[in-house]
């Protein structure tokens, strides 16, 4: 993934298919918990399929802080970018 619309795309392809969240819900604003309806575990579950995909590992406490689909892209970008 190069670029954060790639990191976007991927991230919408994860919560279409594994959380069947509707591909409209699903923006750059869109708060996990609050409007996604994602709870802690499936939060985890994120985590891992977004591990899976990048390759690299995320830490949970960073995971913490995230609480929109924009905080997930940048923090999966940044990781992926640093390497």
């Amino acid at each position: 993934m190069k670029s954060k619309e790639e990191v976007f795309t991927a991230l919408k392809t994860i919560l279409v298919d594994d959380f069947e969240i509707d591909a409209d819900e699903i923006t750059l604003e869109a708060n996990l918990y609050e409007e996604l309806d994602l709870d802690s575990i499936d939060a985890v579950d994120l985590v891992v399929k977004l591990r899976d995909i990048t390759g690299q590992k995320i830490e949970p406490e960073i995971f913490k802080q995230v609480r929109t689909v924009q905080n997930v892209v940048d923090e999966v970008y940044a990781l992926v970018s640093a390497n």
